[in-house]
């Protein structure tokens, strides 16, 4: 079984790429990155089994070839806005499965169009897999079949526990602070009284999560707000939320969004801004704020038993997840979908998300507490109470 890792020697890809060497079925990972030279001395590391090569995305003729060659592709190549839709369709062509950790709604949207057409070729691709979207989206899962009907569903994460990853092949602009000021400017889509709509992103949801109470956080242009409804046609509301940010910072990055629309800065350079403030260990402004939200979180409400309920599912031991970086967050959750497909245990073909019924829940937290580690506790919390 040979596996080609785009971007696999970035700060997402290379946590993947590490643990699919663990798994004795894979014969060979070829480690894909526009950044030649890194691929290569990352895969130094390793033995024969991994081998570093230099390929851009955009050239879609070499790309078809790499794919060719291969059963499974990994895509951590970002922006997914610009990349994610062309190379699902090349794996579609070549007949190879595929896994990515896409963040950006709206090449989610068109991804998932391509379900028949992968179906046709008999081919299996997972889309987000990762933190958020991923892990939120299987916890949304569980939540879901908690109640017996559901009309509302949030998944949420908390933006201030984010680690960026310590080691990557990307040069220049930060390719997820590039994602975050592409989801905060302009309108996002959600799905709200049936239907989807364009809203501007971080406007304010307040909610009752069990055993909390009364709560508040952002909304976030994220695909789950859209394979919910997608994979869930009975869902009345479906948003994607995150929380963790000072009420001063939301207003430091409503006035960068606003210069970035009126073009008096570039995306990437907001983007650089938002990764200085982020990363700056001498920032006096403080970004983050308190809140006993969970880390990453589903919250749903509906009917339970003839009543009317709200449930929320988080994860225990929380802490053994917020101690892992961005990369290994993003990219263990990643390595879990390719084993379990491996194993056969991800039966299904075409396009869908985590949260489909293609994919076990409890399972899924087997795969990824053993990612972590031996002492890792990842198991869901299941809080639920009645609306009155």
């Amino acid at each position: 079984m040979k596996i080609l890792a785009l971007g696999g020697s970035g700060g997402m890809g290379r946590f993947a790429v590490k643990s699919l060497l663990n798994f004795p079925i894979i014969s060979k990972i070829i480690v894909a990155d526009l950044n030649e030279s890194s691929a290569k001395q990352f895969a130094a590391n390793f033995n024969e089994r991994v081998e570093g090569v230099g390929l851009d995305v955009i050239d879609h003729k070499k790309l078809s070839e790499a794919m060719s060659a291969v059963q499974v592709v990994i895509n951590t190549t970002g922006p997914f806005y610009k990349f994610a839709e062309p190379i699902l369709r090349i794996a579609i062509e070549n007949k190879c499965n595929y896994l990515d950790i896409c963040d950006d709604w709206e090449p989610t949207e068109k991804m998932l169009s391509l379900n028949e057409t992968a179906k046709k070729n008999g081919i299996t691709a997972i889309l987000g897999i990762g933190a958020s979207p991923g892990i939120t989206n299987v916890l949304g899962a569980l939540a879901i079949r908690e109640l017996d009907s559901t009309e509302k569903i949030y998944t949420g994460w908390d933006i201030s526990s984010a680690k960026p990853a310590k080691e990557s092949s990307q040069a220049g602009v930060n390719a997820a602070m590039l994602h975050g000021i592409e989801q905060m400017i302009g309108r996002i889509k959600i799905f709200r009284n049936y239907n989807y709509e364009l809203i501007r992103p971080l406007s304010k949801i307040n909610f009752m999560y069990p055993e909390i109470g009364s709560k508040s956080a952002y909304v976030f242009g994220h695909p789950e707000a859209i394979t919910f409804p997608y994979h869930y046609p009975d869902l009345k509301e479906s948003i994607n939320l995150m929380h963790g940010a000072t009420n001063f910072s939301i207003k430091l990055i409503k006035i960068i969004r606003t210069f970035v629309e009126l073009n008096i800065l570039t995306k990437n350079w907001a983007a650089k801004i938002l990764e200085s403030l982020e990363t700056n260990p001498n920032k006096k402004i403080k970004l983050k704020s308190f809140s006993n939200l969970p880390g990453v979180y589903a919250y749903a409400e509906g009917i339970k038993n003839g009543k009317r309920c709200r449930v929320g599912v988080s994860l225990e031991g929380e802490d053994d997840l917020n101690n892992l970086s961005m990369g290994e967050a993003t990219g263990f959750p990643l390595a879990c979908g390719v084993k379990m497909l491996l194993n056969d245990e991800i039966k299904e073909t075409g396009v869908f998300a985590p949260e489909s019924q293609n994919i076990n829940p409890e399972l899924f937290f087997q795969y990824l507490e053993k990612e972590i580690g031996e002492t890792a506790r990842i198991k869901p919390i299941i809080s639920t109470e009645n609306i009155f």
